[in-house]
């Protein structure tokens, strides 16, 4: 195969929705911001420094940015490929078709694929803690000569206070302006564009505190005549300007790297994927890249490797574990043909696969895309926080303007200023903004992980809701396919020879019932004979000649059946799917009944859902008499049972439930089912279905288990109460905060709230949304 043929990509969507990825930007007007390509910072064209790669000019904050991008030490960073998009991790909805920083909250907008390795570095954080390190090294000494007087230091004996006051201002400035400075330019865009966010309230408390410091600086300075022991007081926030500072640099650092961990389960998805594969070409094995594997190759797995892509198995047998994609604890075997799914793990022999579905075409990839939409989408209740957050920044202006003129007009101007500032600082929009989105976040890569991929949040916040579920029998609570489940012989025969005659017979058709009849023969060790005049009879059966005698397995054929030598055929045959007469020199031998077996977890399943307060009914196309012993199997009463349905009925049962004031959950496989998964509340969609089933279900169940219906059901009530506890906690915070830190306690002998403190709390409150969200992260199945 050429070299330079073209190659399918390799699946690379960011679905962590919570990594800083390097973000690159080439200007095209030097009147607009652009981003760093290595730190992610919004830059200025017109006085960045600048450089050309690839015929592209790049612009940068600073000389080590640019040195790291023009001349990397090691594998160069790769600016995001044009058409990239990128997206808000905190705010669902915010998109951009270039690099930016999100209105809502603040932060960069990151780029819709994953970093091009998982080993590159984070330059944001690495940014971060640098500037965080050289914040701490200048806030100690200026916290000390400020606040030393007052904690028994005695630094006013060491330290006069004009210099005092000028070392205080020489360290404070590099805090506020360049460690702080990712924060201002934020600050600053959001004033200009009246997006206004967490950072513009940072940008007020700071500036005020720092800007008031600097002027009562030199007015202290050059406007009072100082000497000896002459005792004179100055109003300097240089401290809490730096401190504020620092810990919002803390806190932003420990709230990156929470939200990375919320990306963990898709993270894990993603590496499952091997970079390499074994690939046959002209005969030779050749390890290759995983992007440069075409449809139709030959590859080679051996014991303990990782199937590098889907395809189908082209050896006689193998064991494979899929349980890190489906969940299912049970290694699998494999049959020639078989589906092989890329990511899962070969536990026994080597084999040769054809491949079949590459790069972002794979199982795989499709789970990770779907499960990165979902994660970005917005749920119902976000819209509180929504309507709340867009009044938000301005209510706390206004509250920090009244707490200035309230206590001025008190008489106490320096205390004005400190509260306003504590007000400015405390206020957190980003603890509402973060409330649904990290616990959606979570959760949806906790369900990936159990494999219960959800289409968008909409469908997980609708599932805790349910109180009814619908399910379709054939290949949902049943396997789909049909089983030998008896062999009735005749008088003089054996069930042996009935299965042996049939399955020779039948191993030449293609019909479902067939492969059914030829399994159970070939699983007895039965020696199936050759057949000869064969002809497959529509509706009816087949006949031939085995063995020189005249045979046939019909469906239907009472002028041959003897209801003496084999039971009571009627009613029996009214309870399984179908049977079958073998008939020999028109002699009838035997009978065979087929059906389709229930799936050993749809029992528990349905007791278990019942006992969480749903009720199941069961939805089926079959006759009754099959539908009631289905049901009785599962413990369901003849009232939630619907049988002989056409699809356009399965939907006006749907309906009528929906219309009787009851929260619907319809679950099928089937193109049949469609219309009723479209219907309902929640659609859920089984793993083996038809795609048309899967693109009108809102759930999609990796393995066709029922028993993940209930894990489905559990993490969304989960996800629900987690998210009302940090909506609670962010209302609550922010209700409590603000107005403690506008002093109106202060009047009644309660405490006052340093700026300091406000900081810290500021910070910690959004760690502490996050931190519970991260909770979610230890939901253990319920069927575990």
């Amino acid at each position: 195969m050429p070299d330079d043929s073209p190659r399918p990509p390799l699946f690379s969507l960011n679905v962590l929705n919570n990594e800083s990825a390097p973000l690159a930007s080439e200007s095209t007007s030097t009147s607009a911001l652009v981003i760093d390509p290595v730190c992610g910072m919004s830059v200025d064209p017109a006085t960045a420094l600048s450089g050309e790669r690839d015929g592209q000019t790049w612009y940068f904050c600073c000389e080590s940015c640019r040195t790291k991008f023009l001349h990397p030490t090691s594998a160069p960073t790769e600016p995001p490929p044009p058409g990239t998009s990128y997206f808000c991790p905190m705010c669902p909805g915010v998109t951009s078709d270039h690099p930016a920083s999100c209105p809502t909250c603040g932060m960069a907008l990151e780029p819709d694929l994953a970093s091009s390795s998982p080993g590159d570095d984070d330059s944001m954080l690495h940014d971060l803690w640098r500037r965080f390190l050289v914040a701490v090294v200048c806030t100690v000494p200026v916290f000390v000569l400020a606040m030393g007087p007052m904690i028994g230091l005695p630094v006013d004996r060491l330290l006069p206070p004009v210099p005092s006051a000028w070392w205080q201002a020489a360290l404070s400035t590099p805090v506020v302006l360049w460690c702080g400075w990712p924060f201002w330019v934020i600050g600053l865009q959001s004033l200009r564009t009246r997006h206004w966010n967490m950072f513009t309230l940072i940008l007020l408390g700071v500036g005020a505190a720092f800007v008031t410091s600097l002027v009562e600086l030199f007015r202290f300075t050059f406007g009072h005549s100082t000497s000896g022991h002459e005792h004179v007081h100055a109003n300097l926030y240089f401290e809490s300007a730096a401190v504020i500072t620092t810990l919002v640099l803390l806190g932003q650092i420990l709230e990156h790297r929470a939200r990375r961990r919320t990306g963990q389960a898709i993270r894990e998805l993603m590496n499952l994927a091997p970079p390499l594969a074994c690939v046959i070409r002209d005969g030779v094995e050749r390890t290759v890249p995983l992007g440069e594997v075409m449809p139709g190759e030959t590859l080679r797995v051996r014991p303990g490797e990782t199937i590098p892509v889907d395809g189908t198995l082209m050896d006689e047998m193998t064991t494979i574990d899929e349980s890190m994609l489906t969940g299912e604890s049970l290694p699998v075997a494999k049959g020639v043909g078989d589906l092989l799914i890329g990511g899962t793990v070969n536990q026994t022999g080597a084999f040769l696969m054809r491949a079949e579905r590459v790069g972002s075409e794979t199982l795989l990839a499709r789970i990770v895309a779907l499960v990165a939409r979902a994660q970005r989408s917005r749920a119902p209740v976000q819209r509180l926080a929504d309507v709340v957050a867009s009044w938000f920044v301005p209510a706390v202006l206004a509250v920090a303007v009244v707490t200035l003129a309230g206590w001025s007009l008190a008489g106490s101007p320096s205390h004005a200023l400190t509260n306003a500032v504590a007000v400015l600082i405390i206020a957190c929009p980003c603890a509402l903004g973060l409330a649904t989105p990290m616990a959606i976040m979570v959760g949806m890569g906790r369900a990936a992980r159990s494999g219960v991929l959800f289409r968008d949040a909409e469908s997980l916040e609708e599932l805790h809701r349910i109180d009814t579920l619908f399910v379709d029998k054939t290949g949902t609570l049943t396997e789909g396919r049909p089983v030998v489940m008896l062999v009735v012989p005749a008088e003089g025969h054996s069930d042996l020879d009935v299965l042996a005659v049939a399955g020779s017979l039948e191993q030449l058709s293609e019909h479902p019932l067939a492969r059914a009849i030829v399994h159970a023969a070939r699983a007895k060790g039965l020696t199936l004979q050759d057949v000869t005049d064969f002809e497959a009879i529509p509706g009816a059966g087949v006949t031939g000649r085995v063995e020189g005698r005249r045979v046939a397995v019909m469906s239907n054929a009472p002028a041959f059946r003897s209801e003496k030598s084999l039971g009571p055929a009627p009613s029996r045959r009214m309870s399984v799917l179908t049977s079958v007469d073998v008939i020999v020199d028109g002699v009838t031998i035997g009978e065979i009944d087929l059906d389709d077996r229930v799936r050993e977890s749809s029992a528990s399943a349905v007791t278990e859902l019942r006992s969480q307060g749903v009720r199941v009914r069961m939805l089926t196309g079959d006759r009754l008499e099959v539908a009631l012993r289905v049901a009785e199997s599962l413990g369901l009463s003849s009232s939630d049972v619907f049988s002989q349905l056409q699809p356009h009925q399965k939907l006006s049962e749907i309906e009528a439930a929906r219309r009787a004031g009851r929260i619907v959950a319809m679950a099928g496989d089937g193109i049949n089912d469609a219309p009723a998964l479209a219907a309902a509340n929640v659609g859920i969609s089984l793993g083996t279905g038809t795609d048309v089933a899967k693109q009108s279900a809102g759930v999609i169940l990796v393995q066709p288990d029922l028993r993940r219906i209930v894990t489905a059901l559990g993490l969304s009530r989960a996800v629900m109460t987690n998210i009302r506890q940090n909506l609670f906690f962010a209302f609550a915070y922010n209700g409590l905060g603000v107005p403690l830190a506008a002093g109106v306690l202060e009047p009644f002998g309660g405490p006052a709230l340093d700026p300091m403190l406000a900081a810290l709390a500021m910070s910690l409150s959004s760690l502490s949304v996050i931190g519970n969200a991260l909770r979610l992260r230890g939901f253990r199945d319920r069927d575990a």
